[in-house]
């Protein structure tokens, strides 16, 4: 109870003390909005490729036949909820008289690719149209889901797509173009350009830049026809699988592998080295040499700034030393009485540990309530400076992801006690070794 009366009044009678309390408030904020931006970052960018492309992804090195089949063996699989397949090309959109956009197509199967990705969740209407297959004047159409960035360009101030431009798309027919390399019957391969009038159907809204401003759905029957006229069989170049709730990812990873195995050898005729170059990888497996990168980034930079917050840390050790010099009456009546150097250095290295619980306390709030309205406060700096801080097209994601990563503030609060009660622990020493008999002798 002595202790903890001695470090309230030394709390309240020197207000000097309260700048400890900030610099430690201030260094465990900073740290904390640091270190939850990078792993909100991260977080946003691998539930992305997830919400993109399902749990787990099959992409062998070349396309396949059969498809349905495969996904057939594979929901079979106890560990396995849905797969889908998807066929992939690239071309160019013409949307408009001088309006003509590069882009990605993805053959997708409209119906059942909701069960596997977070598709129809991202669509402005919220499902897929029913397919149409002649349009006004006749002609053959096919279905198509056009990224929002595809159709319109983010607001240069907010960086924010208007919506109902992108609805008021909807239902025009727009031209596709791709290719095909076809051979004769001399076995001489040519380039074959092919069309295909797309009706949009719906505007798919992700949130990430690049899915938004680049890729065009179509369903993997049209995009087939369009670039293998001649095949008879489905064919797919990817196959992505949801699994189900619970599931062990490896033992999952090694069951969809068997079945690959066994269909590629046995329905397409492929040999081992073809089947073992076959990428089967958790969608956030797919991501981890670029996440392994943003990690290091971050690590660097919250070595920065613990550098810098070392200066927190001094900042005690002076205070704490002026108090020392300042109070040695105080520690002189408390050894007479009989405590020992031990008890008065323990006061000292604890008021420095209490200095550090408060201020990682108020740095705590204060980096939560930061982090959670980072994007209000980056929508204020736009207002009040015309400065744009986070845009879509440089950092991917449309909002700043702003969740608290509540294990780095137990790493950062811990350290922040830490380096308090080490910043204290010199002055402590000089407390210990005060002689009652000389300060009290002209008392």
């Amino acid at each position: 109870m002595l202790k903890i009366f001695l470090w309230l009044r030394y709390l309240g009678k020197k207000r000097v003390v309260l700048l400890s309390v900030a610099a430690v408030a201030l260094s465990c904020a900073l740290l904390i909005v640091v270190a939850s931006l990078f792993s909100g970052f991260i977080d946003a960018f691998e539930q992305a490729a997830v919400d993109a492309m399902g749990d787990v992804v099959l992409a062998p090195q070349a396309k396949f036949a059969d498809y349905p089949e495969l996904i057939n063996r594979l929901e079979e699989l106890k560990s396995v909820e849905a797969a889908t397949a998807a066929l992939s090309a690239q071309g160019l959109l013409h949307i408009g008289r001088g309006n003509v956009r590069a882009v990605e197509i993805l053959g997708i199967e409209v119906e059942k690719r909701g069960r596997v990705t977070a598709f129809e969740k991202m669509l402005l209407n919220g499902k897929p149209a029913e397919s149409q297959e002649k349009s006004p004047a006749g002609d053959q159409v096919v279905n198509g889901y056009i990224g929002i960035g595809v159709l319109c360009e983010p607001n240069d101030k907010t960086d924010e797509y208007d919506l109902e431009t992108a609805r008021a798309q909807m239902g025009r027919e727009v031209v596709l173009t791709t290719g095909a390399i076809t051979e004769d019957r001399e076995g001489r391969r040519e380039f074959k350009r092919r069309t295909m009038r797309l009706v949009i159907s719906d505007v798919v809204f992700y949130g990430v830049y690049y899915l938004d401003s680049r890729v065009v759905r179509v369903p993997i029957e049209r995009l087939q026809e369009a670039m293998y006229p001649g095949s008879i069989k489905p064919i797919a170049d990817q196959i992505e699988i949801k699994l189900q709730r619970g599931t062990d990812i490896d033992v999952a990873l090694a069951q969809i592998r068997g079945v690959w195995k066994v269909f590629a050898s046995q329905q397409l005729g492929w040999d081992e080295y073809q089947i073992e170059r076959t990428r089967i990888e958790t969608a956030r497996q797919m991501q981890a040499r670029y996440v392994a990168e943003i990690r290091k980034q971050m690590g660097v930079l919250l070595l920065i700034f613990g550098v810098v917050s070392l200066s927190a840390v001094l900042l005690i050790f002076c205070i704490f030393y002026m108090i020392v010099e300042t109070r040695r009456r105080d520690m002189a009546i408390l050894k007479s009485c009989g405590a020992g150097s031990g008890a008065v250095a323990l006061i000292f290295v604890g008021f420095g540990g209490f200095i550090g619980v408060v201020g990682a306390v108020f740095g705590t709030a204060l980096g939560y309530v930061i982090t959670k309205n980072i994007n209000t406060f980056e929508g204020w700096i736009r207002i009040a400076f015309g400065l744009k801080l986070w845009k879509a097209s440089v950092y991917m994601f449309s909002r700043i992801p702003n969740q608290v990563d509540w294990q780095a503030v137990l790493w950062i609060v811990l350290a922040a006690i830490a380096g308090a009660s080490v910043g204290a622990l010199i002055p402590a020493i000089s407390a210990a070794i005060t002689r009652p008999v000389n300060v009290l002798r002209y008392e």
